[in-house]
C-alpha cells in the first residue's frame, strides 16, 4: 500500500509542471472589496465560493511559479527559495485535488475548508524564508544591479501575489467555518464593513509603544487629529481589512519610535509623532510624522530595496532592537497599501524627521485587487540587460574633499 501511495505521489509531482503551465496561461480575476463584501454579507454561498477558489487558487500560484523559475539560477537553488518553492508545489498539489469533486457534498466542502488553513500554516514563514534565500544568495555571490533589480521586480510581485492567496483563503475559512469572530463580531471573514480608521490607529500605537517601552525605557507620545470632509460629526470609517491596516501602521511606528529614540539624547523631552487621518471624496489619508532626524535623500530609494534592507543572520545570543524587525517592514507595508490600490510613500527632511503617507481608496468599488500576471511584459522584466546610463553617474558616497585638498 505504502509503495502504491509513492508510485501516486511520484506521478502527481511530475504533472505539476503541466498543470502550471495550463493555468498560467489564465489572468487572476482581481475582486474589489465591494465584491468581497457583497458576497459574504449578502449572497455567501459556500459552494459558490469553492468552485471559485479551486479555479482561482491554482491560477493565481501558477503566475507566480512560473516567475519564481525565472529568477536566477543561484537563488533558486538556494536551500531556503527551494523549500519555499517545495510549499507552492505542495499547496497546488492539494488543491488541485478538489478540481473534480462535486460541491454538493457537504464533506468534500468540510475537507476543502480544511486544506486551506492548512495552506495558510504552511505559508506562514514565507517571508522570512524567502528573506533567508535572499541572504544566503548574497553572502555566496554578492550583488550586481542587475541581479537586484530582478530580484526587486520579483519579491514585489510574489508578496503580493501571497497577500492576494491569503486574502482568499481567510474569507473563505472565516465566513464558512461557523464561528463568529467573538473579537471583530461585525466583520465579514476578514473585512470590516465600517472600519474605524483612528481606532486601529490607537492600537497599533499602543503595541509598539509598549515594545518601544520594553526596550528604550520610554516611549514618544501620540498625537492624533482626524478630519471628515463628508461628515466632521462622524468617525473616520472605510470598508477595509484592519489587520492589513494594522500591519501597516504597527510597522511605520516601530520605525518612527526607534528613530526618534535614536536622534535624540537619554533624558531629555521625546517630541511627539504626530499623526492626522483625513477623507474626502476619493482618499483616505494617514500622514505620521515623526522628528526622528530623518533619512539623506540619496539613500531613500534603499528604504524600500529588499536586497539593501535585508538584515544579516542574527547570531546565536545576540541582543536584537525589537523595533528593528526582519529589515521588510516598509517593502511589504508598501504593498498591503497597493494591494488595494492605495499606496504608501516618504518624504524625509534629513537632520528633521520623516512624514509616511499611507493612502487609500475611500471607496470600496474603487479597492480593487492589484495583482501580478505572468505573460510577455513581465517576461522582458526578467530579461532586461544593463545598458550605459544617459545621464552622468556620480558617486554614490560623498566626496571626501581632504582628498582633494592633498592632491593640490
Amino acid at each position: 500500500m505504502k509503495f502504491v501511495r509513492f508510485i501516486m505521489q511520484n506521478a502527481a509531482l511530475a504533472s505539476v509542471p503541466k498543470h502550471i503551465e495550463h493555468f498560467s496561461k489564465f489572468s487572476p480575476s482581481p475582486l474589489s472589496m465591494k465584491q468581497f463584501l457583497d458576497f459574504g454579507s449578502t449572497n455567501a454561498c459556500e459552494k459558490t465560493s469553492f468552485v471559485f477558489l479551486r479555479q482561482e487558487l491554482p491560477v493565481r500560484l501558477s503566475n507566480i511559479m512560473k516567475e519564481i523559475n525565472l529568477l536566477p539560477d543561484r537563488l533558486l537553488t538556494t536551500p531556503s527559495v527551494q523549500t519555499v518553492h517545495g510549499w507552492y508545489v505542495q499547496s497546488l498539489m492539494e488543491i488541485l485535488e478538489f478540481l473534480d469533486k462535486s460541491p454538493t457534498d457537504h464533506r468534500v466542502l468540510g475537507e476543502f475548508v480544511e486544506t486551506l488553513v492548512n495552506i495558510r500554516n504552511r505559508h506562514n514563514d514565507v517571508v522570512p524564508t524567502m528573506a533567508q534565500g535572499v541572504i544566503e544568495y548574497k553572502e555566496a555571490f554578492g550583488q550586481d544591479p542587475l541581479t537586484n533589480q530582478n530580484i526587486q521586480y520579483f519579491l514585489d510581485r510574489f508578496y503580493t501575489s501571497r497577500i492576494s492567496i491569503r486574502m482568499l483563503i481567510n474569507q473563505h475559512t472565516l465566513i464558512f467555518d461557523g464561528a463568529t469572530n467573538p473579537v471583530h463580531p461585525n466583520t465579514i471573514g476578514s473585512i470590516d464593513p465600517h472600519c474605524q480608521v483612528v481606532e486601529v490607529v490607537k492600537d497599533a500605537y499602543e503595541s509598539a509603544k509598549m515594545l518601544c517601552d520594553q526596550y528604550y525605557l520610554s516611549s514618544p507620545e501620540l498625537v492624533l487629529r482626524g478630519h471628515n470632509i463628508n461628515n466632521m460629526n462622524l468617525p473616520i470609517s472605510i470598508v477595509y481589512v484592519p489587520s492589513h491596516l494594522y500591519h501597516m501602521l504597527f510597522e511605520l511606528f516601530k520605525n518612527a519610535m526607534r528613530a526618534t529614540i535614536e536622534s535624540h539624547n537619554e533624558g531629555s523631552n521625546l517630541p511627539p509623532i504626530e499623526v492626522m487621518v483625513a477623507i474626502g471624496g476619493e482618499d483616505l489619508s494617514i500622514k505620521m510624522s515623526d522628528r526622528g532626524g530623518g533619512v539623506p535623500f540619496r539613500k531613500m530609494e534603499n528604504l524600500f530595496s529588499y536586497m539593501y534592507s535585508t538584515a544579516p543572520t542574527p547570531q546565536i545570543g545576540q541582543q536584537i532592537t525589537p523595533l528593528a524587525g526582519f529589515g521588510y517592514g516598509l517593502p511589504i507595508t508598501r504593498l498591503y497599501a497597493r494591494y488595494f490600490q492605495g499606496d504608501l510613500q516618504l518624504y524625509s527632511m534629513e537632520g528633521y524627521g520623516t512624514d509616511a503617507v499611507i493612502h487609500l481608496k475611500a471607496l470600496s468599488t474603487d479597492s480593487v485587487e492589484r495583482l501580478p500576471v505572468y505573460n510577455k511584459t513581465a517576461l522582458r522584466n526578467y530579461k532586461v540587460s544593463q545598458g550605459a546610463d544617459d545621464w552622468c553617474v556620480p558617486s554614490r558616497e560623498p566626496l571626501d574633499l581632504a582628498v582633494f585638498r592633498l592632491a593640490k
